[in-house]
């Protein structure tokens, strides 16, 4: 989903809602006590590559602190993908890791000490790619590591690696991100706007990156505003306009669940603005206007209707229902409540 190079962090003083993880690796550092192998879990987005980055590069920075000094040689190399004993594994077919690529890049080449650094340190991105073989010779490798050797395996699906692999690592799971924390970074750090950092911070479940790429997304911009065009005219539309609206619609399959929750958390703004008359309440607070008067106009019952048939719609699409009917009951379900 989201690409982990957008969040901006090179120090573990930068790293937004991690903190046991963070904790960990510079009291391993600390006490000069840092395993020979890791995996660090968690889905795509969540900054598993940003972390192993500034462990690698404080384990060799010249200066022995708990974060990167930034400023020696060695630090100055892992920000330019240039620091000779850190080494990223590169595989040829995007599906799978081989026994080959494992064999060459890492078991042989562990065997050659430092070239200028107190470690040897091997980063395998997507290690649930690894087939069975390639699993096989790296557990090797991790049961009899030279002292200098540094396995860190990241990974969106633990399951997938052997448990033996798994027994061998010491693993910390990425956690899911506070909504308040997601949004404070979204707009100190990356200068989105209040509403639009508050908007990501609700649909990225707790995945900073996802935060981010939706934030800065011009397609998740124009799917907002495409699903507010069809909330503010949906009461006066033709039979003919919601037509147009479902074919528009269709352009959003692939991110339908997305497009369905920006209506749900909008008909849930127009509820919590209905119970409590405080707008502080809503995520959509751009849109006090028709908040408010939408709020005047649906029943406690027509939005709750609304809500339940959003839900279902969820559950028939998974279901591989006819996607232009399911999407025109929506919005005919929708109207009927609006009349």
């Amino acid at each position: 989903m989201a690409d982990e190079t957008k969040v901006k962090a090179n120090k573990f003083a930068d790293i937004a809602g991690q903190t046991g993880i963070v904790e960990h690796l510079q009291n391993a550092i600390k006490l000069n006590k840092s395993s020979h192998a890791y995996i660090f879990s968690g889905e795509s987005g969540m900054g598993k590559k940003m972390i192993a980055r500034i462990f690698a590069m404080t384990l060799q920075c010249e200066k022995g602190g708990t974060e990167p000094c930034m400023e020696c040689k060695s630090c100055k190399q892992t920000l330019s993908m240039n620091q000779p004993d850190i080494k990223w594994l590169r595989h040829e077919k995007p599906a799978s890791i081989s026994v080959e690529e494992i064999r060459e890049q890492v078991n042989s080449d562990i065997q050659i000490k430092p070239y200028s650094s107190p470690k040897k340190i091997y980063i395998i991105d997507e290690a649930e790619k690894m087939t069975q073989a390639a699993q096989n010779a790296l557990l090797k490798t991790i049961e009899e590591p030279p002292a200098y050797g540094v396995i860190i395996l990241l990974t969106t699906n633990t399951s997938m690696l052997l448990p033996t692999i798994q027994s061998r690592c010491v693993e910390l799971a990425m956690k899911a991100v506070k909504k308040d924390v997601i949004k404070r970074h979204l707009v100190h750090e990356e200068k989105i706007s209040e509403s639009q950092a508050e908007m990501a911070a609700v649909f990225a479940g707790g995945n900073l990156g996802k935060a981010i790429k939706l934030a800065t997304s011009e397609g998740f911009l124009n799917m907002k505003d495409d699903v507010l065009q069809v909330i503010k005219n949906i009461e006066n539309m033709t039979v003919a306009e919601v037509g147009d609206y479902i074919k528009k619609t269709e352009g959003y399959k692939l991110d339908i669940d997305d497009y369905l929750d920006l209506m749900r958390v909008w008909y849930r703004d127009v509820l919590m603005y209905k119970v409590s008359k405080n707008i502080e309440e809503v995520i959509f607070k751009d849109e006090y206007k028709e908040i408010s008067n939408q709020a005047a106009k649906l029943s406690y019952n027509g939005l709750e209707v609304i809500l339940e048939a959003i839900d279902k719609v969820k559950i028939r699409l998974k279901a591989n229902v006819n996607f232009e009917l399911t999407i025109e009951l929506l919005y005919l379900t929708i109207r009927e409540q609006m009349a």
